[in-house]
């Protein structure tokens, strides 16, 4: 067997420098302070809407990086599904965010979008060097994700209003923290350039 496979056995067949990884949307948010997380998801999520579709335009692969809630057994279809059954506290972000049949998902077990999956891989056969971080939350599974992403020496944006936390002051404490100690970009959403992006020109924080 080869040591690295061209196209992984076809099942990647895009290239591009950059990717959006859209981490923990698909999420009920039936749990103690979940309410306060859904106040500032579901306009968060109207504006991520937006985003994913430029980037879809611009042939930007889509990244869904979930949490598989404890469960080993789990399931990203399963997950939507049932996330979307009845009347969960989530399911009006999920319908704004559910992805394309053509978006890539990863389950992952803790915070970090990196630990214990395989997003590395996917990423190094899509040839990724710059990484869009957005969704929940941003001072929890945003902030550990974006660690691992520096540690990896990935160029990270993040779109400062498609990032939400339970409240403004821990998002914007995270937002701060990774600005400084993480080189992160931090901008609007409204801001990206995907088309520079993918001809490899980098923004700077705004």
């Amino acid at each position: 067997m080869p040591a690295r496979n061209p196209d992984l056995h076809g099942s990647v067949p895009d290239k591009s420098p950059v990717a959006l990884l859209m981490i923990d949307v698909i999420n009920d948010m039936e749990w103690e302070d979940g309410e306060k997380l859904f106040n500032h998801a579901l306009p968060m999520a109207k504006r991520l809407a937006k985003l994913k579709a430029r980037a879809r335009a611009e042939k930007v692969p889509i990244i869904y990086v979930n949490d598989n809630f404890g469960k080993w057994r789990s399931d990203f279809r399963k997950l939507i599904r049932e996330s979307l059954r009845g009347k969960t506290r989530g399911a009006p972000v999920i319908r704004l965010l559910k992805p394309e049949r053509d978006d890539y998902f990863v389950l992952k077990p803790k915070l970090s979008a990196f630990f214990a999956t395989p997003l590395e891989l996917l990423l190094s056969y899509l040839q990724v060097k710059t990484l869009i971080l957005t969704g929940v939350a941003g001072n929890m599974c945003i902030l550990h994700s974006a660690m691992d992403a520096y540690m990896r020496d990935y160029n990270i944006i993040i779109p400062s209003d498609c990032v939400a936390s339970n409240t403004l002051r821990e998002n914007e404490q995270a937002l701060a923290e990774m600005k400084k100690t993480l080189k992160t970009t931090v901008m609007p959403s409204a801001k990206i350039n995907f088309s520079a992006l993918m001809r490899g020109q980098l923004p700077t924080s705004s």
